[in-house]
């Protein structure tokens, strides 16, 4: 691949570092955003497009849309409508960045419209999926302990992956049922725990012979000497694969994810009468336009409701 403008290249990187820094996004979605915002820079190399962001204009966002319309990778697979969307949103999130951050002149992000792109999917599971998926690390040792207490705090907090590796045992008040936790923009939030929860996370601690700091710690024969032990905790790409196995074990329709557990508890919440403005502040969304994505599932659950129990069907 040919490499794109120096200067265009240089805002992109500016703006990723600034994504992590004061945005506090999470590595996986800079990784995604640089994705979307080299292929832009690219298309506008390849295509002979002056690339100062003076130059940026509707005519030149148009293009490009039909460009990713008609993208086909080398496996011939083409971009799905909702992955079209994440790049213009990519895009417009870093025009935005050039005209409050840098004030450069450039085009106004308000004025791209996003396409309507096909819904969501959100996967969520049932009370009994989440049961056989709870109960299915074995409890004999600390290791089973340990993924037990995961897979209970992730569907009792709706924590993010990366918020649920950066807990420490000393931040859990188990008396309060509750701890805080910074999540994306640095936008701190109370999290409260399940009695059950609770009572993992305790049987958890009773059993862990060491001081380390982290609260999810890993177990193999590579032991830190360091006293906190930051060497031993647990990433976020091991927590995917504990419970991707324990999915899989618990004879689940598909693979589960964090985020599934995340989606779960949203849903398990909006289900039995909670009110989404209070589902929004405990996932710590920003926008209650990115809670409402699970209205389509819950709408969906009474719809059935309706249908199986109203009277006049």
């Amino acid at each position: 691949m040919e490499v794109a403008n120096t200067d265009l290249k240089t805002l992109i990187n500016d703006f990723l570092g600034y994504l992590l820094v004061e945005k506090s996004l999470s590595r996986l979605t800079i990784r995604d955003y640089r994705l979307y915002l080299d292929r832009f820079a690219q298309w506008l190399y390849d295509n002979s497009i002056p690339v100062k962001p003076e130059n940026i204009d509707l005519e030149t966002i148009h293009r490009y849309r039909i460009f990713l319309a008609g993208f086909v990778n080398k496996n011939g697979a083409s971009l799905k409508q909702v992955t079209q969307t994440y790049h213009v949103i990519a895009l417009r999130s870093f025009l935005r960045y050039l005209i409050t951050q840098r004030d450069l002149d450039t085009l106004n992000p308000d004025k791209i419209d996003l396409s309507k792109s096909e819904d969501r999917i959100i996967s969520f599971l049932n009370p009994e999926q989440i049961t056989r998926l709870l109960e299915s690390p074995q409890i004999s040792d600390v290791l089973g302990l340990r993924d037990r207490t995961i897979l209970e705090l992730l569907f009792s907090t709706g924590l993010r992956v990366s918020e649920l590796v950066k807990l420490n045992r000393d931040q859990i008040n188990l008396d309060r049922r509750e701890f805080g936790v910074k999540g994306k923009g640095n936008k701190v939030r109370v999290v409260f725990i399940s009695d059950s929860a609770a009572e993992w996370i305790g049987r958890y601690l009773a059993v862990r012979k060491d001081v380390f700091k982290p609260l999810f710690i890993r177990y193999s024969r590579d032991r830190s000497e360091e006293k906190e032990g930051e060497r031993m905790r647990l990433s976020a790409r091991s927590i995917q694969l504990i419970v991707k196995k324990y999915s899989k074990k618990a004879g689940l329709p598909f693979d589960a994810h964090p985020h599934t557990l995340r989606h779960s508890f949203a849903t398990d919440l909006l289900i039995g009468g909670a009110d989404l403005r209070s589902v929004q502040e405990m996932l710590g969304h920003e926008s209650i336009r990115t809670t409402q994505v699970y209205t389509h599932v819950t709408n969906k659950h009474l719809k059935e409701v309706y249908q199986k129990y109203h009277s006049r069907k």
